[in-house]
């Protein structure tokens, strides 16, 4: 019996055979180890990750993947699921097994009347407000056009929306779902209601979810960009920051942190988009923000949405190597501000960041119908996300991450949010979940007892 590069979880070759009739249940490509396309279907964004599937399927649609999970369940198969590959832990990937990967699947299909998009499971931030933008519409999701919506809706999902229209998982009204028994599932308000509930804010723990129905809302042109103050005035602006946004109305999103200009210069910057219908009002609320001290460049215009969503995409090229760290802070305090600054004097690759997220607003109260996503009770998000190109500087970089984390806990709500989870932070998912665990670890019973769908930030069934 010929060796193959795919393994079941004993450790022992996959038959020919078997892969044989496998292949002839597909539309879809299955890319194996030695073809032309293997290596370049293994990359994903974050250099870091280096995993070595045994195959890896492009699925053409639904019924693929559900010949992926029934051929998988049926022969002890390791399985991870592809949306846009951009998880910066690269829970895309496994060694030996089966890569489940959707981004074939992109489709688009905006309904204007109705406000509601449907967009299949392998689509990506710029695949949706390319279709969208055509109706004056958006979709609240990230901030870089190239990230899959899977991965961001299902744990969350924060972008330039966020306080006006609350977070990803908030406006998904429906998802088409395989579960681990290869049933195809729809999940919404009136159908499957607990495993709805899960889907939104639970992670990929309860299947491959092959669409999302979204509310979508009027938004086409915003008031966005870039502020760039010096690094020395990082105490200066991060406070005059968190005194906006305290009284900010919702129609403005606004981070801000601790980076390096293009040219390597290290900078403090604040970043807008003010989606509100008046651009002369969202000019008048801006404004403090650009007046907190002396500015090194001011670059706020009035834009497209789709352009505002790719404004930080040169910032996170593929091919680099990341690994992230974050937490809610109870509040953003003179005492955090200060250490956040002291932190950041560790921050040595020059495509670095140490990012504040204001999130509030529509995303701090749950709304009615609310799903899993358990970290609503802090307005402040710290990013700690270390870039760099030199393996050589691995162990360095991560201990810089770490040690920052660490040095802001005093400071932390406890809670972190699971899509900036790394690949070595098995031990924060209770905490990224938050109180919503436990009822996540019935419905991860109900539906998948036998953590069929692993590579994730897992959830154990309970029992």
């Amino acid at each position: 019996m010929k060796k193959t590069g795919m393994l079941d979880r004993a450790g022992n070759a996959v038959s020919e055979d078997t892969i044989s009739e496998f292949v002839g249940q597909l539309r879809g490509r299955l890319i194996r180890p030695g073809d032309a396309d293997y290596d370049e279907a293994r990359q994903v964004w974050n250099a870091l990750i280096d995993k070595r599937p045994g195959a890896i399927l492009k699925c053409s649609g639904t019924a693929d993947v559900v010949a992926a999970v029934d051929f998988a369940r049926e022969n002890d198969i390791l399985v991870a699921v592809r949306g846009g590959g951009h998880n910066v832990g690269g829970r895309a990937l496994c060694d030996d097994g089966l890569v489940i990967d959707l981004s074939p699947m992109r489709g688009v299909f905006v309904d204007p009347a109705t406000r509601t998009v449907r967009a299949q499971g392998g689509a990506t931030l710029a695949d949706v407000d390319r279709e969208t933008h055509l109706h004056g519409l958006a979709v609240p999701l990230g901030v870089i056009s190239k990230t899959g919506i899977a991965g961001l809706s299902l744990g969350g999902g924060v972008g330039w929306l966020v306080r006006k229209h609350g977070l990803s998982c908030d406006n998904v009204l429906e998802l088409e779902v395989v579960t681990a028994d290869g049933k195809v599932r729809t999940a919404n308000a009136n159908q499957n209601v607990d495993l709805y509930w899960g889907l939104r804010g639970g992670g990929g723990n309860f299947g491959v979810v092959t669409s999302f129905l979204y509310c979508a809302h009027p938004v086409s042109t915003v008031l966005g960009g870039l502020i760039v103050y010096p690094r020395d005035a990082a105490p200066e602006v991060l406070r005059g920051y968190r005194d906006v946004m305290a009284n900010a109305p919702a129609d403005l999103t606004a981070y801000a942190g601790m980076i390096w200009t293009p040219d390597g210069v290290p900078a403090t910057a604040v970043l807008v988009c003010w989606s509100g219908e008046d651009m002369a009002e969202g000019e008048k609320v801006i404004a403090p923000l650009k007046q907190i001290t002396d500015p090194l460049m001011v670059a706020v215009e009035p834009m497209p949405f789709p352009a505002m969503q790719s404004i930080l995409d040169d910032a996170f090229p593929d091919g680099t190597r990341n690994y992230w760290k974050s937490c809610y802070l109870k509040e953003l305090s003179d005492a955090s501000i200060d250490t956040l600054v002291e932190q950041a004097k560790g921050m040595t690759s020059p495509a670095s960041g140490l990012l504040i997220e204001c999130h509030g607003a529509k995303s701090r109260g749950a709304p009615d119908g609310a799903g899993a996503f358990a970290q609503r009770e802090s307005d402040y998000l710290v990013g700690i996300m270390p870039m760099w190109t030199d393996p050589s500087e691995d162990a360095a970089q991560i201990a810089w991450a770490k040690g920052a984390w660490d040095a802001l806990q005093p400071y932390s709500t406890g809670g972190t949010l699971i899509t900036y989870l790394s690949a070595d932070e098995e031990e924060a998912v209770r905490a990224a979940f938050g109180n919503s665990y436990d009822r996540l670890s019935e419905l991860k019973k109900a539906f998948d007892p036998s953590n069929f769908f692993n590579q994730n930030q897992n959830i154990q069934p309970a029992g």
